[in-house]
């Protein structure tokens, strides 16, 4: 069982965006490539103003997703991933696996609510998504695919919720225990400034790389690559409410407090979204 709590960024922004209704999608041509699915005309225009800092296209390239491909996405909140990825995994005869939230207590109402929503978006089986097979990722979860059965698995800004709730370690297994032979796990998190000592709670939400490199070869990983696509030197880390003081939450009070109306947000508006890092693990053949 797994709850919202307030040192988990559950959406990777605003916390349930993802229960607004979702607009309608337009009609156009299955996308056959990833840059035809990142340019689809079913994002919305808030979502495609978010590519210059998270760099789709270049970032499933380098992790090297392909047409017909088995994916688990994990944690993916309302989507934003999701709109590129199961358009074009529909249209090339892959599949997509969203390892969701593990619902817990009937009261949990934030989490179910942002996986019926998610649920009622991309489980339908309505274009251009296809239908997504929903599974759920938490502390006592079971398998978030079949056995050997995925290409690629992706972790996307959640690994300082899972550093936080105590099942970081549990996400490498199960990548890797979802992941075929010479499959990818591909890893996107905001990093922390090297040297220092990691905060194993992560609770700022930068996560040291050097911390991610060694969970992901202790749960039998090989690291392939690493990328500077999703770096940003303007980010000095030092922000009153940690990483979610910058866009795309914006946050002007500890969370769980209201908002600070008076809170100048022009400094760290000019950093933009965060520093992070771009790592690619292979699981051994």
């Amino acid at each position: 069982m797994i709850r919202i709590s307030r040192r988990m960024a559950v959406l990777g922004g605003a916390a349930l965006a993802g229960c607004r209704p979702a607009p309608k999608a337009a009609k156009a041509a299955p996308p056959k490539t990833i840059a035809e699915a990142v340019a689809g005309p079913w994002r919305s225009a808030a979502d495609k103003a978010r590519d210059p800092w998270r760099h789709p296209l270049e970032s499933l390239t380098f992790w090297g997703l392909k047409p017909g491909a088995t994916v688990v996405e994990f944690w993916p909140g309302a989507g934003w991933y999701s709109e590129i990825l199961a358009p074009f995994l529909d249209a090339t005869g892959g599949e997509l696996y969203a390892a969701h939230l593990q619902l817990g207590e009937p009261g949990d109402l934030s989490a179910q609510q942002v996986v019926e929503a998610y649920r009622a978006k991309y489980a339908a089986g309505r274009k251009p998504y296809g239908k997504v097979e929903v599974t759920a990722f938490g502390p006592t979860s079971g398998p978030v695919a079949p056995a050997g059965s995925a290409d690629l698995a992706l972790f996307l800004r959640n690994l300082h919720n899972w550093m936080a709730a105590g099942i970081a370690e549990k996400a490498f297994r199960d990548a890797f225990l979802a992941l075929k032979p010479g499959g990818v796990l591909g890893v996107e998190e905001h990093r922390a400034a090297p040297g220092g000592v990691p905060d194993l709670l992560a609770q700022d939400g930068y996560v040291d790389q050097a911390y991610v490199t060694r969970l992901g070869q202790e749960a039998g990983f090989a690291l392939a690559a690493t990328s500077e696509l999703n770096a940003n030197p303007k980010d000095t880390r030092d922000h009153p409410f940690g990483v979610w003081t910058l866009p795309p939450v914006r946050r002007s009070s500890p969370r769980g407090e209201a908002f600070d109306p008076s809170f100048d947000h022009r400094k760290y508006d000019a950093i933009g979204e965060s520093d992070r890092m771009t790592l690619k693990f292979v699981k051994p053949a």
